[in-house]
């Protein structure tokens, strides 16, 4: 029996070489900080070598589909498949975007003495988020979120400088500790009445035993709220804006791409395991009449974007524009899954990805102008059009995709999304996000108009742009621009990764 247990987790083991090779890169950032006291700037190449050996990893288990740490026959705590794969390429990848922002980020330059436990954070943060994309299991659930939480929850607040960065971290632990709380009543709750933790025993248990009444469907949507916290879907997006505002600009762009990606994993990976019945020929999703997942999803997915598009209409700082924006990107994401379908899926994997190269984008460009005006105040962006042309042109691009117009990856990423409502039939959801889309037309606009229509203030310098710098921005800016021409292999990509174990 004994040695059964132990194949069970060499089998384990075998099946999380991406996660242990975080832990890997983790502990050498850790040796050589300690080693190298004084000498800092290797940490950032180590640490991007380390997730490149990660993505690898992934890469050459991406088909995989199967249960690691398996207690029972087929019922395991972390479950390896494409679909999960795809959200780890999506944070490894953009974790080396923001550790790039990082070399360049005067905010995170000033904290030099500090950059080692930085990495280190970060580097927890992609470790929890890997396993929840991943989980299977409650408990393991609620330790990755609380992992990813935690270290958060410091960078948030990593540069002493400035109050607001303080503020942004106390903010954030409050919120997040309250959420925390929230979703570990929600998960006793749900235990006491299975007796079970893990989200496939838990269906199984409730198709046969009928376990339903109002218990059951509070516990569900505690554990909601902790998840909606994690993806900002209103009402639950209150910490953003100041979170997003105060903390160091790298950190701000990772918060709006990888984590919420893992809270959207997560969300899937709850709503579809837990509450599945069936799935029918044409890939639409049929749950379990406890809870009115449809309604419910489609009444958050509008609070949130509209209240994310008309809040940003009255903000005066980016950062604080791009975090009410995020709310509403957020929005239009759970649309997808409000239609219960595989193409609905299928639509908010393209979306992230298309998501994720325009927001660092606009976060990349929002961050050099940040290290030579010393602002971020949209007012100071006047006349930046003649002052720096190439920075202007290529955030205009990022906000015109950020808008979803054509010929930019944004339209195709809100394209798909709008087919999938539409072959859903939900004609009426489709309307109320495309009005809400020319609400955030206004304010990107608005950005732009400050840029290339008023005039630069007197006394106003130039300056120029680095050629990293520019390398850097051309290189956010190549997909966004290809995959708005050219976008069959990305939703080639996207739909294969949905052919997976329970989907």
């Amino acid at each position: 029996m004994n040695t059964i247990s132990l194949q069970y987790l060499v089998d384990g083991l075998k099946l999380i070489k991406p996660e242990i090779a975080v832990t890997i890169t983790l502990v050498l950032i850790v040796i050589v900080d300690l080693i190298m006291n004084k000498n800092k700037r290797y940490l950032p190449y180590i640490f991007i070598g380390g997730l490149v050996v990660t993505l690898y990893f992934i890469v050459v288990q991406f088909s995989t589909s199967s249960f690691a740490f398996e207690f029972s026959k087929n019922l395991g705590m972390v479950i390896v498949d494409p679909f999960g794969n795809f959200f780890k390429i999506l944070i490894a990848g953009s974790s080396i975007i923001v550790i790039l922002f990082s070399v360049i980020s005067n905010e995170i330059k000033e904290g030099v003495d500090r950059q080692g436990e930085y990495y280190v954070l970060m580097a927890g943060m992609i470790l929890g988020m890997f396993f929840m994309v991943s989980s299977a299991d409650l408990i393991l659930i609620y330790v990755s979120i609380e992992l990813l939480s935690l270290s958060s929850y410091v960078l948030a607040g990593f540069s002493k400088h400035a109050l607001r960065n303080s503020e942004a971290s106390l903010k954030y632990v409050i919120y997040g500790g309250i959420s925390s709380g929230i979703m570990l009543f929600g998960i006793s709750i749900l235990y006491g009445l299975t007796g079970s933790t893990n989200l496939y025993e838990i269906n199984s248990l409730v198709q046969a035993s009928q376990v339903h009444g109002f218990t059951f469907v509070l516990s569900g949507l505690l554990i909601f709220v902790a998840i909606g916290f994690k993806i900002s879907a209103a009402p639950f997006h209150f910490w953003t804006p100041d979170v997003y505002e105060g903390a160091p600009i790298p950190i701000t762009a990772y918060l709006s791409i990888a984590s919420k990606a893992a809270g959207f994993a997560l969300l899937i990976r709850f709503v579809k395991i837990t509450f599945i019945q069936s799935v029918d020929p044409n890939g639409f999703w049929h749950l379990l009449n406890i809870i009115d997942w449809k309604t419910f999803i489609i009444i958050i997915s509008i609070l949130t974007m509209t209240l994310g598009n008309f809040a940003a209409i009255w903000q005066n700082n980016m950062k604080r524009l791009l975090a009410y924006s995020s709310i509403a990107h957020a929005g239009y994401l759970l649309l997808g899954l409000a239609v219960l379908s595989n193409e609905g899926i299928a639509a908010i994997l393209i979306y992230f990805v298309v998501y994720g190269f325009m927001n660092l984008g606009a976060f990349l460009v929002v961050m050099i102008i940040s290290n030579k005006l010393g602002t971020e105040e949209i007012d100071d962006y006047d006349g930046l059009g003649s002052r720096a042309p190439f920075l202007s042109v290529a955030l205009a691009i990022f906000l015109v995709s950020l808008t979803g117009l054509p010929p930019t990856a944004g339209f195709i990423g809100k394209l798909y999304l709008f087919l999938a409502l539409v072959d859903a039939k939900m004609i009426a959801v489709a309307v109320i996000a495309l009005l809400n889309t020319v609400v955030s037309l206004y304010y990107y606009v608005r950005v732009l108009k400050h840029i290339f229509l008023n005039e630069k203030a007197e006394g106003t310098a130039e300056f120029a742009t680095s050629v990293s710098s520019v390398v850097f921005i051309a290189l956010m800016l190549t997909p966004v621009l290809i995959f708005g021409i050219y976008f069959t292999p990305l939703v080639d990509f996207a739909k294969s990764s949905i052919a997976l174990m329970g989907f």
